[in-house]
């Protein structure tokens, strides 16, 4: 079995973009695109840059009130969102309170054939099991592709996570972050997830493994 993996592009400048995506796709499955890196006004340039592989990219643009880098007006970065979906990305991270508030998105992003990746992340601790479950309940209604990352503060913590992978019902993408939750990176492939996000080298989110590291780990040697 293929356990794929998904590299973390934050960049600032479309062209380093490029180099760097051409560089993570010949080791990676998939390349995540943290559009929220880049100045706004970039982000067109980089989309054209990157056309013809953002069939394997999964489009982010998250803002800082959720973890992120993009800092101008909630209006523009709908409109970023929408500009993205059409240009067809593998899937487009859209967090579930953006969801919610935005009623009209989730249409659009329909409307250009674009599978939404419905996210949400818990920075500061894990909540228990129902309120998790209750979250997926919560995203299915506007994808089945459906991200959850949670603080870990013990091993407990990363193993309720993990728990999750009895639905398989969505397509799920569940992992913890911090020292408790940095096995449950590589063990969320082992129970489903479609891929793994890892960094090129330098670490993009706290606690991820390298390609290379999670590559040599998955691979049987004969």
């Amino acid at each position: 079995m293929i356990y794929k993996t998904c590299v973390s592009i934050a960049e600032k400048t479309p062209k380093k973009i490029k180099q760097t995506l051409v560089k993570s796709l010949k080791k990676s499955e998939y390349a995540e695109i943290r559009f929220d890196f880049l100045r706004p006004d970039l982000v067109p340039d980089a989309l054209d840059l990157i056309k013809k592989d953002l069939k394997k990219c999964v489009g982010t643009l998250r803002p800082i009130s959720e973890g992120g880098n993009f800092s101008d007006s909630e209006k523009n970065r709908i409109s970023i969102l929408k500009l993205i979906a059409e240009y067809n990305p593998f899937l487009l991270d859209v967090e579930l309170n953006t969801l919610r508030r935005n009623k009209n998105l989730s249409r659009y992003i329909k409307s250009t054939k674009t599978n939404i990746l419905v996210s949400w992340h818990d920075f500061k601790q894990t909540p228990n099991i129902s309120v998790l479950k209750k979250k997926i309940l919560q995203m299915k209604k506007f994808s089945n592709n459906i991200k959850i990352v949670t603080m870990a503060k013990s091993l407990n913590d990363a193993s309720r996570v993990l728990s999750l992978y009895n639905n398989n019902k969505v397509k799920l993408i569940a992992f913890s972050m911090g020292n408790y939750g940095r096995t449950s990176r590589l063990l969320c492939l082992l129970l489903g997830s479609p891929y793994t996000y890892v960094s090129l080298g330098r670490p993009v989110a706290s606690g991820q493994f390298s390609v290379d590291e999670v590559k040599s780990i998955f691979t049987i040697k004969k």
